[in-house]
């Protein structure tokens, strides 16, 4: 039998869900919808039909910590699973980039692979799996396979999939590829009851997809066929194209399989509204808020209480150092606003208050210009890198756990209660030698507390 692979995608600028989402922490990894984030409820759909083993997550460098975190919060596995793009090229670059690595590690021509984003909603996980197993069987007769989600409204955000007639074996073939359309269009799409939304999901045998690439796409297939070292040395100089573009649209003969299972791209806080429980008011709460003669409203905060009195179809989203407030359908025009906030330099548009790193994750308490305040978490075994700053010096108090501080060449230990002092351009290191999670509250002083006011001297992740 043919082993099946998923490669999901996890890209993304972090502009849509402003202010949640930032250009340093997309939405695939914010929680949105239950305890866990978009990247891990996909993990989890996914590992009902792929081994934790063949599950591979193709992402950028600055966030291979984060996935790699988030991912092992879910499988319980150690193995690193993330397939690492030196830039973004969109999906089609990233997708040979994926089959590439699979091959070298030990894939065969006829494998089968899935590729997924990271970032959408499926409230149903039963129909997900059930439309799988159905576009495997398209799939291994040689067809590359697309999952067409079912329309619930004229949507003109998505390009659509004209389908052709349903075979005996529950897929079809697929006509073409249709771009966004108007408003009279979908409309026109919807009553044809032939077209679906284009979810970006596909199913192919690796040689299938290959020939693909060198046929309609020789500037990726060609760099493709000399394997996954030269790929991934060439990768910046690739057309930055998506799969639609480069080889779906362009093919002979193609699949489709019809997923009705309650999909959402979760593009906007509009979407987040739409697919979010609704009280008797129909307002969706996220969070703790209280609401006073308020109908159709979102609200969304996960550090502290909101009220909302008299609030009729209104988005409210807070976060530690931002508030966004809108009037539902308006929640699109926040595009503008980030690239407002980037024309003036904020860091509140790339910089995201809590942060993963390969050791843990810190966020930020509280920030002038003079002081920072950061509630640092370590796994155990590891260690920051041993460092120094110019310009900041650095107050540790331990609140959980024991540290183990390298401070100019000595090595002590800090318990819970206890605290110490780094001055600048001291050597210093942080580790958590124990078994539980270490967390630290850092004080930093100085005349500039930038995260790249670090020199780094050993660093167990060669950053």
């Amino acid at each position: 039998m043919n082993t099946f692979y998923t490669l999901i995608l996890a890209g993304g600028s972090g502009t849509r869900l402003w202010p949640l989402s930032r250009e340093e922490l997309p939405k695939q990894f914010l929680n949105l919808t239950n305890h866990s984030t978009l990247l891990q409820n996909t993990v989890e759909r996914c590992l009902t039909f792929t081994d934790p083993e063949m599950l591979h997550v193709v992402a950028g460098k600055n966030w291979q910590a984060l996935v790699q975190h988030q991912v092992k919060q879910v499988t319980k596995c150690e193995k690193n699973c993330v397939i690492q793009e030196p830039c973004g090229r969109n999906t089609a670059p990233a997708i040979a980039l994926g089959i590439a690595f699979l091959l070298q590690n030990g894939a065969d021509l006829e494998d089968l692979v899935l590729i997924t984003p990271s970032d959408h909603v499926v409230a149903d996980s039963a129909a997900f799996k059930a439309a799988m197993e159905t576009a495997k069987l398209a799939a291994s007769s040689g067809k590359i396979t697309t999952l067409g989600i079912v329309p619930t409204c004229p949507e003109t955000g998505f390009g659509y999939l004209k389908a052709g007639e349903m075979n005996g074996s529950g897929y079809c073939e697929l006509e073409r590829f249709v771009e966004k359309p108007d408003l009279e269009t979908a409309e026109s799409y919807l009553q044809e009851g032939n077209y679906y939304w284009n979810g970006g999901m596909f199913i192919f045998r690796i040689i299938d997809m290959i020939k693909a690439l060198e046929e309609h796409a020789p500037k990726i297939g060609e760099p493709l066929k000399k394997g996954y070292d030269h790929l991934l040395s060439s990768f910046e100089s690739l057309p930055k194209i998506s799969i639609d573009y480069a080889v779906m649209e362009k093919l002979d003969s193609a699949a489709m399989v019809p997923l009705d299972a309650g999909w959402s791209d979760v593009g906007s806080w509009d979407a987040v509204y739409d697919i979010s429980p609704k009280d008797d008011t129909l307002n969706a709460i996220h969070g703790d808020a209280l609401l006073h003669g308020s109908t159709n409203n979102l609200m969304f905060s996960r550090e502290r209480l909101l009220v909302g009195v008299d609030l009729e179809d209104m988005l409210v989203v807070d976060t530690p150092d931002a508030l966004f407030v809108a009037p539902r359908g308006s929640s699109q025009k926040v595009r503008e606003v980030v690239n407002s906030l980037k024309e003036k330099n904020r860091k509140e548009a790339t910089e995201a208050p809590e942060s993963a790193r390969p050791w843990g994750t810190y966020k930020i308490l509280t920030e002038t210009d003079r002081y920072k305040i950061k509630k640092i978490t370590i796994e155990p075994g590891k260690r920051l890198s041993l460092q120094y700053h110019h310009h900041r010096t650095e107050h540790w108090i331990v609140v959980q756990g024991t540290a183990l501080v390298t401070l100019d060449g000595k090595e002590l230990y800090v318990h819970e209660g206890e605290s110490i002092f780094v001055p600048k351009n001291s050597q210093h290191r942080l580790m958590n030698p124990g078994k539980i999670l270490l967390e630290i509250i850092e004080v930093q002083n100085g005349e500039y507390l930038g995260e790249d006011d670090i020199v780094r001297i050993e660093d167990d992740y060669k950053r």
